[in-house]
């Protein structure tokens, strides 16, 4: 995935855990992808937090001159502590409202290990692509075998009828960034919105 027209610079929303995990290769892994994304000129979005491997993606793509959007509904100002040396910050009133102006500000969404809050980014986005809300390729950065049993996982839904396989198909896993970016790079030819749902929010964010 990177930015070779001459718009604006592609929006990435990278979903991760506000803690770094128990092992350094999750943050060396976060610093990798951010390190390519700035590499093929993209800019990213995510929750807006300084810590864990929030912090560790945002401060690799600021050190790399890149652009880097938080989004951060007002009550966890204080409990992830929000970035304060971000190209910009958004305030927003609840977790829908993040979720969703995330995504309207984003043209793909990775994500790296991380914990409920990560694992349900990564699904909605992946559930709206199933029912028409976008078409923006969607990818798991499978670190160290992280989500190799959530990979397993879904494959099950589809072998018991609850996934159809075309759907799933929508996923991209890979443990290499570049790797990953690049078959995301292949699913990229219908970024827009399928469905304008800024028009009942009152407008878009970007």
């Amino acid at each position: 995935m990177s930015d070779t027209s001459t718009a604006r610079a592609l929006r990435v929303c990278v979903y991760c855990g506000s803690r770094t995990g128990a092992r350094p290769v999750y943050a060396e892994a976060a610093r990798r992808l951010a390190r390519e994304l700035a590499a093929r000129g993209c800019d990213l979005v995510y929750g807006g937090a300084s810590v864990g491997l929030m912090g560790v993606v945002a401060d690799t793509m600021l050190a790399a001159g890149r652009s880097v959007t938080g989004v951060l509904p007002s009550a966890l100002f204080q409990t992830e502590v929000a970035h304060a040396g971000l190209t910009r910050l958004v305030e927003v009133g609840s977790m829908h409202e993040r979720k969703a102006t995330m995504a309207e500000l984003s043209d793909a969404f990775v994500a790296l290990p991380g914990g409920f809050g990560t694992l349900e980014e990564i699904f909605e986005a992946l559930t709206w692509t199933q029912i028409g809300l976008h078409a923006k390729p969607c990818g798991l950065l499978d670190v160290d075998g992280y989500f190799s049993h959530l990979a397993s996982f879904l494959a099950h839904t589809v072998a018991e009828g609850f996934v159809a396989a075309r759907n799933l198909d929508h996923l991209e896993i890979d443990d290499d960034p570049a790797r990953l970016l690049d078959a995301m790079d292949g699913r990229r030819g219908a970024a827009d919105l399928a469905v304008d749902w800024t028009r009942a929010r009152g407008g878009s964010p970007s």
